[in-house]
């Protein structure tokens, strides 16, 4: 893979994340190999690896984010991408368990254009997938060789029962009709920001980073976590389905109780009880009802409050990256995929 010290220049955020899937890539699938044969079969169905049936296909394991944030991170430190290459295989595996268990737990027929893994296999052998890949990345960091590989695999624990916790806190929202702006805040934390926060952090720790220098990174991460979480939200409910690879008003159709969905929900006044009515009824939604709750959700506030906390939510991040004393142009290059990723049309 090239590096920005040998082509001089500032790559695109695509580029980075072609770049950092390239590198990546080859050992998340020499790890994926080494699951059990039933494991295998759903996860490499699950990254786009081949059809239901087993046929080789030609699609991508996802943008690989977090990958390009871990391999970022360590050059950001004055470390290599290539030294960095476990701890950002470690995050993918953690990340891709969490997506396998979320689809059957939120019952998601749908992700990166195509049927969920567990729709096309079933719930136990999605969930037997995940927990392959949760433990395989512990394996990854173990085998890593870095002198404080057992310091870095505690540590991707840790984030690891937090986004457990994000996720039983999801799953309360969903018999409950007061919960607040800042509990749905707490778990989108929970979920999203810590992973983002320990792909820096691990990056930053492989890449021979300071105490200081890595939790500067893991708090860009998290801001950044948050502020994509807002985008996605967004999304979930005026996002283009060709660009998001989900049905329209997906977020809706489901009930969920997302930031901008929430900030609408916690405001006062007319728009807010037809809302309520609306979103709190037991029946399904139809297609009209469904456009007008996207249109009480935006008359109440909601997009307009997670387009302003995504906005604010990246301008932290940026301030910790501007004192975590990074390399200058891993610093671009963070900065420059921090915006891609938050932008609204991705």
């Amino acid at each position: 893979m090239a590096t920005v010290e040998d082509t001089g220049n500032i790559r695109s955020g695509t580029e980075i994340l072609d770049s950092a899937r390239e590198l990546v890539l080859p050992a998340l699938r020499t790890t994926v190999d080494r699951l059990p044969r039933a494991a295998r079969t759903v996860a490499t169905y699950h990254l786009g690896w081949c059809d239901e049936h087993g046929n080789p296909t030609d699609g991508r394991s996802g943008k690989t984010l977090r990958s390009a944030l871990t391999l970022l991170a360590a050059e950001a430190m004055g470390g290599s991408a290539d030294s960095a290459v476990p701890a950002a295989v470690a995050v993918e595996l953690v990340h891709n368990f969490s997506l396998l268990h979320d689809d059957v737990i939120d019952g998601d027929e749908t992700r990166r254009h195509r049927r969920t893994a567990w729709t096309v296999f079933g719930t136990g052998e999605a969930i037997l997938a995940g927990d392959a890949l949760l433990a395989a990345a512990d394996d990854v960091l173990v085998s890593s060789e870095h002198p404080e590989a057992a310091a870095a695999t505690r540590g991707l624990n840790q984030t690891v029962h937090t986004l457990i916790q994000g996720q039983s806190t999801d799953m309360d929202f969903e018999r409950r009709h007061d919960v607040t702006l800042a509990e749905c805040e707490s778990m989108a934390a929970a979920k999203t920001g810590a992973l983002l926060g320990r792909a820096c952090a691990l990056g930053a720790f492989f890449g021979g980073g300071t105490s200081t220098r890595i939790d500067r990174l893991r708090a860009f991460g998290e801001y950044l976590g948050l502020a994509f979480q807002h985008v996605d939200d967004l999304l979930g409910i005026w996002g283009d389905p060709h660009t998001t690879g989900k049905p329209v008003y997906s977020d809706l159709r489901a009930r969920k109780k997302t930031l901008p969905v929430l900030a609408a929900l916690n405001t006062t006044g007319p728009v807010t009880e037809q809302l309520r009515a609306l979103y709190y009824r037991e029946h399904p939604l139809s297609p009209r009802e469904l456009a007008r709750v996207a249109e009480l959700v935006e008359l109440a506030g909601g997009k307009q409050f997670s387009t302003d906390e995504a906005d604010r939510l990246l301008s932290l991040a940026l301030a910790e990256l501007a004192v975590a004393d990074t390399e200058p142009r891993s610093a671009s290059e963070l900065t420059e995929l921090a915006r891609m990723s938050t932008r609204r049309d991705r």
